[in-house]
């Protein structure tokens, strides 16, 4: 279990959970401030979703982008209705699927049916028409580390750093197409503190390339933590064999979107006195705890799981897992994701 994890998961453990942890540029819309912010001095873009909706959580990045771009925009407003909670708004405007965007024009609580792509650009060009604005999209910086001659040993020959390199050249045409997979595969292991993602220009540092044998593009190489002299990759280049390959070689447990899967928290080594702490009873549990204790002296996550498990009724773990599924079903930071996601699978292992 990588470090970074353990402290997001005891971090998890130690502070109370805030439904608030919502994208600070997208204004929350609820039953009671819908009216106050809606149909007022600014024109409004109000997405109606449900959290446990796959398309609306494939738009929220995008639609969180738009909000950004427009927050210094004071005649438009980005905002959200949760439409499971909030079912009376949504059924007023004639919400029949998730997610349904509508314009409401300034002054107006009579929407227009948002009717294009769900992408950050094309909202932008509706809003921008629609609101009389001219905002340009900001853009989101990459997530791969560019490398060259200054900061390629720094960053490669850290021991304490397993590194993906992509060896490229700017007119190579495999290259530009493996570009958005590769960004996408930095985005997905952006938080893992030891991961790095990186691509070096061969064209421009030939040397470098000729160092590490590169002759044709793109080439991969990885550099794991106890290997510097680097293996060259040569598995399939899509997503899925990227992420798959990076948590094997790395030991961490991302999906596709960066998310946490399952796996990550869970310390296999402690099965047996988890099986055993569960079926015991009173000072049992006790005594078990103190096994707990011993093994993990230093990993405050599962300890503290055993104590609350302990402490509490014995419902618990279910009721906890439960709360903590439908926070992730909400728009959360991807620190409260990671947070939530190992609390709730250290506590699965006691349900």
């Amino acid at each position: 279990m990588e470090k970074s994890q353990i402290w997001l998961a005891f971090g998890a453990l130690l502070f109370l959970l805030s439904a608030s942890s919502t994208a600070a540029d997208v204004v929350v819309l609820t039953e009671e401030n819908f009216n106050e912010e809606v149909g007022q001095d600014r024109g409004a873009l109000v997405e109606f979703y449900a959290p446990w909706c796959g398309h609306c959580q494939k738009v929220a990045p995008e639609y969180e982008k738009l909000a950004e771009s427009f927050k210094k925009a004071k005649s438009v407003l980005i905002g959200k209705v949760d439409c499971d909670e909030h079912k009376s708004i949504c059924s007023k405007y004639g919400v029949q699927g998730y997610p349904t965007i509508q314009w409401f024009p300034k002054g107006s609580l009579k929407p227009k049916k948002y009717e294009g792509q769900r992408t950050a650009e094309s909202l932008t060009e509706f809003v921008n028409t629609e609101g009389g604005t001219n905002v340009k999209i900001t853009a989101a910086p990459s997530s791969v580390v560019v490398l060259n001659t200054d900061n390629f040993d720094e960053v490669v020959l850290d021991e304490t750093k397993d590194v993906l390199i992509e060896f490229y050249a700017p007119w190579c045409g495999h290259c530009k197409k493996l570009a958005p997979t590769y960004e996408k595969v930095a985005t997905a292991f952006k938080r893992e503190e030891d991961v790095i993602i990186a691509n070096l220009d061969a064209d421009k540092y030939g040397d470098l390339a000729e160092k590490y044998g590169v002759s044709g593009f793109p080439t991969l190489k990885f550099f794991p933590k106890g290997n510097k002299a680097g293996e060259e990759y040569t598995g399939d280049t899509d997503l899925d064999a990227f992420v798959a390959f990076i948590n094997e070689k790395c030991g961490t447990n991302r999906d596709a979107k960066g998310q946490l899967t399952s796996k990550a928290g869970i310390l296999p080594s402690l099965d047996p006195l988890v099986k055993e702490f569960v079926a015991a009873s009173g000072d049992e549990k006790k005594s078990v705890f103190s096994k707990i204790e011993g093994e993990v002296r230093s990993l405050m996550v599962p300890r503290r799981a055993a104590k609350n498990c302990m402490e509490k009724d014995a419902d618990y773990p279910k009721k906890e897992i439960e709360r903590l599924q439908r926070m992730l079903g909400k728009s959360i930071s991807p620190a409260k994701a990671d947070e939530f996601t190992l609390k709730k699978n250290i506590l699965s292992t006691y349900a």
